[in-house]
């Protein structure tokens, strides 16, 4: 069986055609989540008003918590991109590094975001207070769900990249959860202007 020829002009995730392939149909996978979070994020704008007498956002919102979560998310995106910037150098142990920092990152924001769920709880507010915090659990749930898959799915590639190299297959599957990480953050800034600052100053 012939090996795939590979176009060394191109970046090393992009010289095979699979490769090509797979990195655009994770595009189209991202298109569809797209869907998903503007559906939540529809959904949440339109119960946002209705507190049924339970904590409304002023009540609830504690900005400086937000600005942990939304602080550590924001640079882990940067050393996200200090991560493929290694990767493009043929650099396995900046790629390694940096990476591991980003899945660090991650889980702190993972880990003050639950911490932010509790103290919610604690004051009282839960899925079934109302229509508002339904709407609201279930967007930064589904949100934090995918950040924790993430980190997830980064610890697989590490142990395959420790285990394989950095060859164009390894290469490409760091690229694509580059682009997932980086997908959640934008989300993640969306979350924090219209959910959070949006509700602070209604």
């Amino acid at each position: 069986m012939m090996s795939e020829h590979l176009d060394t002009s191109l970046p090393l995730e992009y010289q095979s055609e699979q490769s090509r392939l797979n990195i655009f149909g994770f595009w189209i996978f991202l298109g569809a989540e797209i869907a998903l979070f503007a559906t939540l994020f529809a959904t949440y704008f339109v119960l946002s008003g209705s507190t049924a007498g339970g904590p409304d956002q002023l009540e609830l919102f504690k900005i400086k918590d937000v600005m942990t979560e939304t602080i550590l998310l924001l640079v882990s995106s940067f050393t996200c991109g200090l991560a493929i910037f290694s990767m493009r150098n043929n650099n396995k142990k900046g790629l390694l590094l940096w990476f591991i920092i980003t899945l660090l990152l991650g889980a702190g924001f993972i880990y003050f975001e639950l911490h932010e769920f509790v103290d919610y709880v604690h004051d009282g507010a839960t899925l079934q207070t109302s229509g508002f915090l339904s709407g609201f659990f279930v967007l930064l749930g589904t949100h934090g769900l995918h950040v924790s898959m993430g980190i997830l799915w980064g610890i697989l590639l590490i142990i395959q990249l420790v285990k394989r190299g950095l060859t164009p297959v390894t290469s490409r599957k760091f690229f694509i959860i580059s682009l997932y990480w980086h997908f959640l953050d934008v989300v993640w800034i969306f979350i924090f202007t219209f959910v959070y600052l949006g509700g602070l100053i209604q």
